[in-house]
């Protein structure tokens, strides 16, 4: 929502500024060449999207997601605790997370959806968020990115040579991000206000806590008949 007011923003202060300098036909040149070039760049980013989620689609019913999990507990453990070993989370994080090395962008938002909706297996309450889930919107903000493929591939549209120069720093930015993200969201955990089973209280206080219907767990919450 908020890059929506940001483009606007944007937009009005380059229609002031032509305007204010006299150069209002620029802006209309500009504004038809790149709308042309955006759409190209759209149609040419296509192909790479394409061969990349029908990748997953072959890894997931070859199985490798499930030894991808596997290769990966001991990193899910310590990032998502509260997931059981053998839970479809594991395989379904482990795909996501493998799909965000490789930069998919857009392409892998599919992935993610699927990893929040097996997490929400394990949630007791439908309106608030676990430490686990929470752990994952975190890493989808600041995830270590190995190949930025969507960014080469947008950066190949527009220039023939240096596509992939950023892959260097990409690595060091995304690592830095990862561990700022997972560091900040351990230490929240510890307080006392974004604590799972207080904000469940809070809400179950206040009238407002709705029951996970889809709970798989062994401690479902009972809510009092009024």
């Amino acid at each position: 929502m908020i890059m929506n007011y940001i483009w606007v923003a944007l937009v009005v202060i380059s229609v002031i500024a032509g305007a204010v300098t006299g150069n209002m036909q620029a802006i209309q040149d500009n504004l038809f060449s790149f709308a042309d070039q955006a759409v190209e760049i759209a149609i040419g980013l296509i192909g790479s999207m394409a061969f990349f989620c029908g990748l997953m689609k072959l890894m997931e019913d070859s199985g490798i997601c499930e030894k991808l999990g596997r290769v990966l507990s001991p990193l899910l453990r310590f990032l998502f605790p509260g997931i059981p070993k053998e839970h479809p989370a594991n395989a379904a994080i482990a795909m996501y997370m493998a799909g965000a090395l490789l930069g998919l962008g857009n392409a892998n938002t599919p992935l993610g959806i699927k990893a929040m909706q097996e997490l929400q297996t394990l949630n007791k309450t439908a309106n608030v968020a676990t430490d686990d889930q929470c752990m994952i919107m975190a890493i989808t903000t600041g995830s270590i990115c190995l190949l930025p493929t969507s960014v080469i591939a947008i950066r190949s549209a527009v220039q023939t040579e240096g596509a992939a120069e950023i892959l260097g720093p990409t690595v060091l930015a995304s690592f830095c991000g990862a561990v700022v993200c997972v560091v900040v969201t351990k230490l929240l955990n510890k307080v006392k206000y974004f604590q799972y089973e207080y904000n469940i209280e809070k809400e179950r206080a206040a009238g407002t806590l709705l029951i996970n219907e889809n709970y798989i767990g062994d401690d479902p919450i009972v809510l009092e008949e009024k």
